[in-house]
């Protein structure tokens, strides 16, 4: 397998999470690129459930390298909760974890900082609450950020902590008797200490991997349509989500990526609020929801679903330059008869088929649909693409004609026996043990 990008195409919760599990057995390293714990990802193997929000899904197979970059923002308490849930269940968790020492803290004000500011505004933009926005916020304007490398130097530390209480606290006064800084000081000289054997410079690791030739599979948090850049800002999560942000979020080259996998649900979905011009609010939008499970593994939320988007998936495809796709959920659309398909928008007396970055053009547009026959029949035990209902088929091909760009992976069903390899490039070892993934990176 060459050095793989696995990429979210829509808002987030494609299933990226079982992509990555199931190429992760072809991969020396896995590595994390960017977002915090305000995405979730949960494996299932046989009995057992293993929910992951920082760490690399890789971390379950004993013999893979799992990064996490400079690109992720960590409360530490979060991670080390993490890695002893994994160790109390038998997972190794030692050398194979390695974390930059350039990341950035989430520490614990942020999330104050954060709710404080939607109290505030009188307005949510959606997001978690973990304090994400609010940590990166400190890493651009210069002067806030505390990094991983901080933690090694007690005064540099303790300097920096002050400034930001601070600067912070004046402004959140209800808040202040939450904040301790002598709490804080011991409780991060705890946490230096625990995760001192597993930080590193990642970037010159990634670098001597790469001329080595190791395989690598480089994994993100949320879609494309999140990226604060190329998003429906400002309903967007802090960071790259797309391509770019693996380069920024690793320090590697863009010739390091070999190919770039764009994760597509069979149906779109989206968590909190912002534009969505497919979206079903009828009785078809909560069947999608209850049959494709569309509740959010980080807070529970119900995600708004909808008809697939061709005018999202081909820029999404645009921007991150997808090589390949692997096609998600499309069980789910087993009991649908007539299937549609957004392939341009409507805005007053304009047709638009190319994204707009107007949210309030967005906003007023109405989808315009091709009409698919749905298959009306169970697809989740097909063992190959032939197996297919000839329905099935030709959804998936006019999916792959819109797009210009092949379908590689298909998904059946969340075990990872349910997958459909249509490029053997992807194709896994057949003593890889059967398992069920669900994601809502």
């Amino acid at each position: 397998m060459a050095n793989t990008l696995v990429v979210g195409t829509q808002w987030g919760d494609e299933g990226k999470g079982k992509i990555v599990d199931f190429l992760s057995e072809k991969a020396d390293i896995v590595a994390r690129y960017q977002g915090g714990t305000n995405a979730g990802h949960t494996i299932v193997i046989g009995d057992e459930k293993f929910i992951m929000h920082l760490i690399p899904s890789g971390i379950l197979h004993p013999n893979i390298q799992c990064i996490i970059g400079n690109g992720v923002v960590i409360p530490l308490e979060s991670l080390i909760k993490e890695m002893d849930e994994l160790i109390e269940r038998g997972i190794h968790i030692g050398e194979n974890l390695l974390i930059s020492d350039r990341a950035h803290l989430i520490m614990p004000y942020h999330p104050l900082v954060e709710s404080g500011a939607n109290s505030r505004e009188g307005s949510k933009l959606g997001t978690t609450l973990k304090g994400i926005g609010p940590a990166y916020t400190d890493k651009m304007n210069r002067l806030a950020g505390i990094r991983i490398a901080d933690l090694f130097d007690a005064e540099l530390f303790a300097e920096k902590l002050d400034f930001n209480l601070q600067s912070k606290l004046k402004n959140l006064e209800s808040f202040r008797s939450e904040i301790d800084k002598v709490v804080i000081l011991e409780k991060y000289k705890e946490y230096a200490e625990r995760i001192k054997p597993h930080v590193a410079e990642t970037s010159l690791i990634l670098h001597h991997a790469i001329r080595a030739g190791k395989r690598i599979l480089f994994e993100g948090a949320q879609g494309t349509l999140l990226d604060i850049d190329f998003g429906t800002y400002p309903f967007v999560t802090s960071s790259n989500t797309t391509v770019g942000g693996v380069c920024t979020g690793l320090g590697i080259g863009p010739k390091a990526i070999d190919e770039v996998m764009g994760i597509v649900k069979a149906y779109t979905t989206r968590v909190g609020e912002g534009p969505f011009p497919t979206e079903l609010s009828n009785a078809l939008g909560e069947h999608l929801r209850k049959k494709g499970a569309e509740f959010g593994a980080t807070t529970g939320r119900p995600r708004r679903c909808g008809w697939l988007d061709m005018v999202v998936l081909k820029y999404a495809t645009r921007i991150n330059g997808l090589t390949s796709i692997a096609l998600t959920k499309l069980d789910v659309l087993d009991e649908i008869d007539t299937i549609k398909v957004c392939v341009a928008y409507k805005h007053k007396s304009d047709i638009i088929t190319e994204f707009p970055s107007n949210l309030k053009i967005l906003d007023e547009c109405e989808p315009i649909y091709e009409e698919l026959p749905g298959w009306m029949t169970p697809i989740s035990e097909a063992k190959s693409y032939d197996e297919l209902p000839s329905h099935a088929r030709e959804y998936v091909e006019f999916i792959s004609e819109q797009l210009e760009t092949k379908i590689a992976i298909i998904s059946v069903g969340p075990s990872r026996a349910q997958t459909l390899v249509l490029n053997e490039t992807f194709s896994r070892r057949t003593s890889f043990s059967p398992a069920k993934s669900i994601s809502t990176f």
